[in-house]
């Protein structure tokens, strides 16, 4: 997890290159239960940091999906739209959600690591 950074809104991402691959956190599929539905991006949109970009469906809520830094979305995974459960066998790895490009690698200056992030989500419960 050293690797990752982490939003306030329970997005993850990590660089390779100029591109971030983005999912939602493992505390954030917890509180969503099983997902049954993902809707994401397609690839060659736009994105600002925190816009709505893709929304994830479990049995209990639908929840917004943000872009965590702004640029241009190259890669969504196919394979959640075919096994959206990955999302909760594997948050962290195999159930990202979107790669994107990013237009100002500055950005993620702003994100919290896995400590601040855990304390972060600490502090909310």
């Amino acid at each position: 997890m050293a690797d990752l950074k982490f939003s306030k809104d329970h997005e993850w991402v990590r660089l390779e290159g100029n591109v971030a691959t983005v999912g939602i956190t493992d505390h954030a599929q917890t509180a969503l239960g099983d997902v049954v539905f993902v809707d994401l991006p397609e690839a060659g949109r736009e994105v600002a940091a925190g816009e709505a970009i893709a929304v994830v469906e479990s049995v209990k809520a639908a929840s917004d999906v943000y872009a965590p830094v702004a640029g241009t979305i190259v890669e969504s995974n196919g394979a959640l739209a075919d096994d959206p459960s990955l999302v909760n066998g594997a948050a962290q790895s195999d159930g990202w959600f979107f790669r994107i490009e990013l237009s100002n690698p500055d950005e993620l200056d702003g994100l919290m690591d896995a400590a601040a992030y855990q304390a972060f989500v600490d502090s909310q419960s």
